[in-house]
């Protein structure tokens, strides 16, 4: 809600505060990730926190044996494909075009329907060199 309200300083402390009692949150990565490009475009930073909670979701996955389809349609799947999409529109905004494909192929591996159009997104930033923020 604070995002929404654009109160991104309030937001951020908040989600700073949160990762301090629990830095595996994947979900206050993923906004984090959100508030550095909003209030700050800051790409390096979203990178880290998008990529942060991508592994994150990639360490459960992998110790949950490895399981197909992991699809976004369901909620707890949701941030962790969300993350990822972001991450690899950072890369590809940053200039590492073969991370970025690395990151698409394994949310395409893990949900083959691609509901969150990664394949397009990256089609896009190579055509026209820019997309909308996130």
């Amino acid at each position: 809600m604070m995002i929404e309200a654009g109160e991104l300083d309030v937001a951020q402390d908040e989600l700073r505060w949160l990762l301090s009692g629990c830095s595996d949150c994947l979900e206050a990565h993923l906004l984090l990730g959100q508030v550095g490009l909003d209030k700050d475009n800051d790409f390096p930073l979203a990178r880290g926190h998008f990529g942060y909670a991508y592994q994150l979701g990639l360490r459960a996955w992998k110790r949950s044996g490895e399981p197909t389809p992991v699809p976004y349609s369901q909620l707890a799947n949701r941030s962790f494909h969300e993350s990822g999409r972001s991450l690899a529109w950072c890369l590809e905004k940053l200039g590492k075009s073969s991370m970025a494909d690395e990151v698409v192929a394994t949310l395409l591996k893990l949900d083959p329907t691609d509901p969150l159009e990664c394949r397009q997104m990256i089609r896009d930033l190579r055509d026209t060199g820019s997309l909308p923020m996130l």
